[in-house]
């Protein structure tokens, strides 16, 4: 219903097409995906148990991070105090989480790591043009965080298979923003800083 107040559309519209019939909005200027994805940590580390030192690499998934440079997943690490971590971002847009997952993985079963984090954390909103009615009401803003550690059981991530195809780059991209086009006056006057 907010949406409806945004554009030419309704929550009808919205449901019938995507399925989506709520998202979740940050709406404090003073917080991202940083701060969304330590939250999802600490959650997990507290339902676990877990003291922050005991994780050894934080992975985070985001294509919304808080700046360009540090890593987010950096962040996070100060953000929960795991002194101990390393970790980098993964941003391959729908499918980072999927790749921060099997990177992670190999972390574990290689034995050079007993606990990472993987976070998919993204505020969307920062990049969605809420005028823009066909990626608007898509995407929102959330995080989810998971532990990996050695199976006791033989259970776990057995294998996978990944694959890109880079040939859509048009279909859903953010043109601004990159070493491509920097951001210059003309790009945020032509609101290319939003996913289109």
């Amino acid at each position: 219903e907010e949406i409806e107040t945004m554009m030419d559309t309704t929550s009808e519209w919205i449901v019938t097409r995507s399925g989506i019939s709520e998202r979740r909005i940050m709406k404090d200027k003073d917080k991202a995906a940083g701060f969304m994805a330590a939250e999802a940590a600490k959650k997990l580390l507290a339902k676990k148990g877990i003291d922050p030192l005991e994780i050894e690499l934080i992975i985070v998934a985001t294509v919304s991070p808080d700046h360009q440079y540090p890593a987010t997943a950096n962040i996070v690490a100060d953000m929960i105090g795991a002194k101990n971590a390393w970790g980098f971002d993964v941003q391959a847009a729908c499918s980072s989480f999927i790749y921060a997952l099997q990177t992670g993985s190999k972390f574990i079963e290689s034995e050079t790591h007993k606990k990472v984090i993987v976070i998919g954390s993204d505020k969307m909103s920062s990049i969605v043009d809420y005028t823009d009615r066909k990626t608007s009401i898509l995407f929102g803003d959330a995080a989810g965080a998971l532990l990996l550690e050695p199976s006791t059981d033989n259970t776990g991530i057995i294998d996978a298979r990944m694959y890109v195809d880079g040939s859509g780059k048009e279909l859903l991209y953010q043109k601004a923003g990159g070493s491509l086009f920097p951001a210059t006056i003309e790009t945020v006057t032509k609101r290319e800083h939003y996913m289109s």
